[in-house]
């Protein structure tokens, strides 16, 4: 494994912290998606930005690419060479945001853009809870869309958190 696409089901699902953890056992760089995306103050990178930041990324030889971002799996899923997906319930995940939130109230997560302090409202609970369940089915055709590009690429699905935290011990 040197090029890792780390996706979830959700926000709160736990991909950065994955993310960061698998980088330090492999001692790969990992790259999150949200600091690429998002520009000080939530401002929306632009299609182009976003897309050529990473196309830098996916170009390197290693790495571990953290994020959903489907506008742009057709530059980092052909070059990954394993795709590792968590998906828990949607009540960890909503809980998990919530508490996100309540840990880092006017901070910088290190996984965010620089000047994205951590907010919380009401648009990102019902994004989360209305898209839920479509991309929990849309995750299962993708993978297979990725496989059928490339046989040999290796798709993880990690189901609970006994699976997520297995995957470490093994």
């Amino acid at each position: 494994m040197k090029r890792i696409m780390v996706m979830g089901v959700s926000a709160g699902v736990g991909k950065s912290t994955f993310a960061r953890k698998l980088g330090k056992k492999l001692d790969l760089d990992v790259y999150h998606l949200d600091a690429y995306f998002w520009k000080p103050n939530w401002v929306q990178a632009s299609n182009k930005e976003f897309r050529e930041s990473n196309r830098k990324i996916a170009d390197q030889d290693q790495w571990i690419i953290e994020g959903n971002y489907s506008t742009t799996y057709d530059i980092r899923a052909p070059r990954a060479d394993t795709i590792i997906y968590l998906e828990l319930p949607l009540v960890i995940c909503l809980y998990r945001v919530v508490k996100r939130w309540l840990t880092n109230i006017g901070k910088n997560r290190p996984d965010m853009g620089p000047g994205c302090k951590e907010k919380l409202d009401y648009a990102f609970i019902k994004f989360i809870v209305t898209t839920y369940h479509k991309r929990r089915k849309k995750m299962r055709t993708r993978f297979r869309e990725f496989q059928s590009a490339d046989p040999g690429k290796k798709v993880i699905i990690l189901k609970g958190q006994k699976a997520v935290q297995g995957y470490f011990t093994n």
